[in-house]
């Protein structure tokens, strides 16, 4: 009954949301994803040529400069890495095969990575028994290398579940469990959404982390050593009392998967060049109207790098990333226009982002340090490649349903006619896979907005990932939608609305899993 009452309250004050032009979000997608941008891969002058755009419109659009110094940036040190071969893995003294059976992991942290260890196959990695799931039970992995299924079971709600198969959270755990490196293993099921060729196609790309004083920032100590195939994995359980095929049918059945200690050791040789790089956050902010509020920031965030120039498909090397992620760039340009027009209570600060694609590296950054123009954030709505290609009538919200977030992006969407929906797809993790994920562990409300699955969505959907998602067909010329684009602004400036005039700041739900483990404000 409060929710409904509060629902009420916010639909019925909340100022009808202006209408965007959609020649406005595709004069910035031009320019953003043009070629002569080439990709904007972070830590590059390509990048740095996006940022000073969105920094120009951000100021035309009447935001203010929110970072360091009185300037739009938020300066980003970075750390990098790249393999310098394709490394030598064997299991049980037998060879595994690069592109077949492996590809290499690469450290941020250390530039030779030499192991020779005993493997336990820990099933999914997941240590969960507040929801009845254990595989690390009666298992000793000190001083071992674990091996784990990619995934985490069906059984766990969409976005614990997403949590749990990331692999920094099962990193953490072997760590913490003395646990000497990790070997992740693609789970079958899994293939058939992404095959094993395509985790191979990167595997030299440069790996980024940000650094304090040279140091890279890396979670976790322990070496990722490898990512397996089915055919690799049958060669580590090799000699053991259950194979893998039997594993993986366990798997794709969505039976419990046993945990085995292997007979075959590990042996690994990986050689990675480390380096160093910088790249920078754009930040402007859209002051509140409330002096009383000032300090207490609502966050729009979208990333502005894609993956920059790479491997030449039809003639094309140039990924330019039009809706991953330049229209959601051009969504918070034309959000600041909107909300410098009639501010709401608190300020809104916008961020374009850097090294998403690095592993949400620029909103790590971002999430972990102090904003550059002071204050704190309370909330964050985070946008990232949108479908647009199709006039969308429903939206999911990952993370809305955990905090007070929820009752106001359903108020907010109400008057539009937007129906709010349930994650279609938990396998695919996104909670965890975008930047609204660093500020949850920061243990802020956080939430992340997607087109949704009515009407043509799931088949529009499946066609831009199945065909062009990180791929240099990623461009203006996709039969996007424009009229959707800017009825996809005005939703988030909505949304950015009703956090920022809400009467009280934002608070988990009472006993939420994610408020909990991270420590955020929690509603009584």
């Amino acid at each position: 009954m409060r929710r409904a009452l509060l629902l009420a309250a916010l639909v019925s004050a909340a100022p009808s949301p202006a209408q965007q032009k959609p020649e406005d979000v595709r004069r910035h997608v031009a320019v953003l994803a043009a070629d002569d941008m080439r990709g904007r891969e972070a830590g590059t002058a390509d990048f740095d040529r996006a940022a000073d755009y969105v920094a120009k419109q951000f100021a035309a659009a009447g935001a203010k400069p929110a970072g360091e110094g009185g300037g739009w940036y938020q300066r980003v040190p970075m750390a990098t890495a790249q393999p310098v071969d394709k490394g030598r893995i064997t299991a049980g003294g037998k060879p595994l095969v690069f592109g077949a059976d492996y590809i290499p992991g690469v450290s941020v942290t250390q530039a030779a990575v030499d192991i020779d260890a005993p493997v336990v196959f820990v099933g999914m990695g997941v240590h969960a028994p507040e929801f009845g799931h254990d595989d690390y039970a009666g298992l000793d992995v000190r001083g071992k290398v674990v091996a784990y299924l990619t995934g985490a079971p069906v059984s766990l709600q969409g976005e614990i579940r997403a949590h749990f198969a990331n692999g920094t959270t099962k990193s953490l755990e072997a760590e913490k469990r003395g646990a000497v490196g990790a070997i992740a293993i693609v789970a079958p099921s899994q293939l058939e959404r992404r095959p094993f060729s395509a985790y191979a196609n990167g595997w030299d790309d440069v790996r980024m982390t940000w650094a304090k004083d040279g140091k890279p920032f890396a979670p976790s100590s322990i070496p990722g050593i490898a990512v397996l195939s089915p055919a690799g994995a049958e060669k580590l359980f090799a000699g053991a009392k259950t194979s893998f095929s039997a594993i993986a049918a366990a798997e794709k059945a969505g039976k419990a998967i046993p945990s085995v200690v292997l007979p075959a050791k590990i042996t690994a040789r990986l050689r990675n060049r480390l380096g160093a790089a910088e790249s920078r956050n754009v930040i402007a902010v859209v002051p509140g109207s409330d002096p009383a509020l000032a300090a207490e920031h609502v966050v729009l965030t979208a990333h502005l790098d894609h993956v920059g120039v790479g491997k030449a498909v039809k003639g094309d090397a140039i990924y330019n990333g039009a809706m991953d992620n330049a229209i959601g760039v051009a969504t918070l340009i034309e959000a600041a226009r909107q909300l410098a027009v009639n501010p709401p209570r608190r300020p809104v600060l916008l961020v374009a982002l850097t090294a998403e694609e690095k592993g949400l590296v620029g909103s790590d950054y971002l999430a972990r340090h102090p904003l550059p123009a002071g204050g704190e954030a309370v909330a964050n709505v985070n946008i990232d490649m949108p479908i647009l290609t199709y006039a969308f009538t429903d939206m999911f919200a990952f993370g809305a349903d955990r905090s007070s977030l929820g009752g106001i992006v359903e108020g907010a969407l109400k008057p539009m006619n937007i129906a709010l929906t349930p994650d279609p797809d938990p396998a695919e993790g996104l909670f965890t896979r975008s930047d609204q994920y660093r500020f949850v562990q920061a243990g802020i409300p956080a939430v992340f907005l997607k087109t949704g699955f009515a009407g043509p969505g799931k088949e529009a959907t499946a066609a831009f990932r199945g065909t062009h998602y990180h791929q240099p067909s990623d461009e203006i010329t996709l039969p996007i939608d424009w009229n959707a684009a800017a009825r996809f602004v005005d939703a988030n400036v909505a949304i950015a609305r009703g956090v920022a005039d809400a009467p009280t700041r934002p608070a988990w739900n009472k006993g939420d899993f994610f408020g909990t483990l991270f420590k955020g404000p929690m509603a009584e």
